[in-house]
């Protein structure tokens, strides 16, 4: 593995580590593939269109947000054309994320087509709570030989609008070419299940489909509620670079052992940097952003604000060998609570482009400081608002979660002391304090005010629960009862063999890396 080997650890030491990272991220390392790099929508959706316009056995496709705008119809048109020319199509949509951005026209022209839609997680009486987890993957996989991996959604957005001169949202995406994209019709086929019936994998590939079509090794991550299989990936990666890390994401809200992990790395000698967007779709949210600055400027960690109009893009690379590319953005949202799904590539052909691209994306961001004897961070200055576009809903829910999670963050160390506040968190601690002094004053002088709405979400949650309890009633008594799934895992890619166990302590010879290793 390129990272491990740059930190280097080599010997019995390398296999070892090899195997934790494997273990770690849930996914083996796939060799074989070709890996192109794809900057914002001017070379993602081409390229997707052109792919799905090429099928010929099968196209397989999820998106958080899909709206019915000019690129949506696009991609309607040509999902259509394929899937009336006996193309098996298949579209997987967030159902909150495509709330109010597609009519129930645009699915049904996709049905009528012959396209098979269903829609991710929708709201259910009976689970008041359970619409907290969202599919944010974005995939495309076709002939189960090319498959595309990003952060981009289906919307004008991702476009611009130059006559306004509206800048385009800055994204990044992948194509794949080669055995990994077995992993992506796999992943797919996960999220699928769980709203029907599962998916026939194996009517999904071509005769081509495992064929080797390079020679760069990479692992899908395909991460599901409470997995936190990237967590622990960006955790390692962290603890394993030894020269750079540099960072880009649209809703950082790090945890306090991920924040604690970059700045060790940054006091080791790292060049820890992060890039983040410098304009807020609700812009009351930006001092919450801005509140986690701080710790990472005192560790020596760089952090840039994106000039642009929205900084859409999620990805990492480490020590020109290792990068990451995909859907999660570095918060507790992603690692913890939606079905993500990243590409970590071990190429140090593809990481070198990388740092290229990133370092192209610091020309066009403002490095945040700290300065003055107060040491009071001096950051971009917002964008004019006719540049910043007009602000997505969806991508405003995604904000406010991130928003959420930092105040929770900073009200959580006012309260128990567990880290130092810093001036700038100031703020954000008085507007909290607010709060409860409102709610307090208002159950004093209207009681029912706090009353009545306490009293229909308790009534709604008796209900939901005594509704969930008979259905799982009926089910017994029909005999179709299914055994409980805390956890939906995307099952390891088959190797052969039987499983290897670790080397002895005494063992004369350093062990054979497993298969999944190479």
């Amino acid at each position: 593995m390129a990272i491990v080997k740059s930190s280097g650890i080599s010997g019995r030491q390398h296999n070892l580590a090899e195997q934790v990272f494997s273990r770690a991220a849930g996914a083996p390392l796939v060799p074989s593939n070709d890996v192109r790099l794809l900057r914002d929508a001017r070379e993602n959706y081409p390229a997707w269109l052109r792919a799905i316009r090429e099928a010929q056995c099968s196209i397989l496709f999820e998106n958080y947000i899909i709206e019915d705008d000019e690129v949506g119809r696009s991609f309607a048109e040509a999902l259509c054309a394929r899937a009336r020319a006996g193309v098996q199509v298949r579209v997987l949509y967030d159902w909150l994320g495509c709330q109010g951005t597609a009519s129930r026209r645009y699915w049904r022209d996709l049905r009528d087509a012959g396209v098979e839609v269903r829609s991710f997680n929708p709201f259910q009486f009976d689970r008041p709570l359970a619409w907290l987890g969202r599919n944010h993957r974005k995939t495309l996989t076709v002939d189960g030989e090319v498959g595309f991996v990003s952060g981009l959604c289906v919307s004008h957005k991702w476009v611009g609008d130059p006559a306004k001169g509206v800048a385009p949202w800055r994204d990044t995406g992948l194509e794949i070419r080669g055995p990994a994209v077995a992993d992506l019709v796999r992943a797919f086929a996960q999220g699928w299940s769980t709203v029907g019936p599962p998916l026939d994998e194996e009517g999904c590939l071509s005769s081509r489909a495992s064929l080797p079509m390079g020679d760069v090794a990479l692992r899908v991550v395909a991460g599901v509620p409470w997995s936190a299989g990237l967590f622990r990936v960006d955790q390692l990666i962290a603890s394993l670079a030894r020269k750079r890390l540099w960072l880009t994401d649209a809703y950082f809200v790090g945890t306090a052992t991920y924040v604690q992990a970059l700045r060790a790395a940054s006091r080791d000698g790292v060049d820890v940097r992060l890039l983040v967007p410098g304009s807020s779709d609700i812009p009351a949210l930006r001092p919450l952003t801005q509140a986690g600055y701080r710790p990472l400027l005192e560790a020596g960690i760089r952090v840039y604000e994106w000039n642009g109009t929205m900084l859409h893009a999620k990805t990492a690379v480490a020590d020109g060998t290792w990068a990451r590319v995909g859907s999660s953005n570095l918060n507790p949202a992603s690692w913890l609570g939606n079905s993500e799904i990243d590409v970590a590539v071990e190429d140090a052909r593809f990481a070198q482009q990388m740092e290229a691209m990133y370092l192209q994306d610091l020309e066009h961001a403002t490095e945040v400081v700290l300065s003055g004897r107060a040491r009071r961070m001096n950051a971009a200055p917002p964008l004019p608002r006719a540049q910043r576009g007009a602000p997505g809903r969806r991508g405003s829910v995604s904000r406010a979660a991130a928003g959420a999670v930092r105040l929770g963050n900073t009200v959580g160390a006012a309260v128990t002391n567990h880290r130092e506040l810093g001036r700038t968190e100031s703020k954000v601690v008085f507007g909290a304090g607010v709060v409860p002094l409102a709610l307090a004053g208002v159950a004093l002088y209207w009681p029912h005010v706090v009353a009545v709405p306490a009293a229909i979400v308790g009534a709604w949650a008796g209900i939901a629960l005594w509704s969930r309890a008979l259905r799982l009633r009926r089910q017994e008594a029909q005999g179709t009862a299914q055994q409980p799934l805390p956890e939906q895992e995307v099952p390891p890619r088959s190797t052969g063999g039987e499983p290897r166990a670790l080397p002895e302590a005494n063992a004369s010879h350093p062990p054979e890396a497993g298969r999944h290793s190479h």
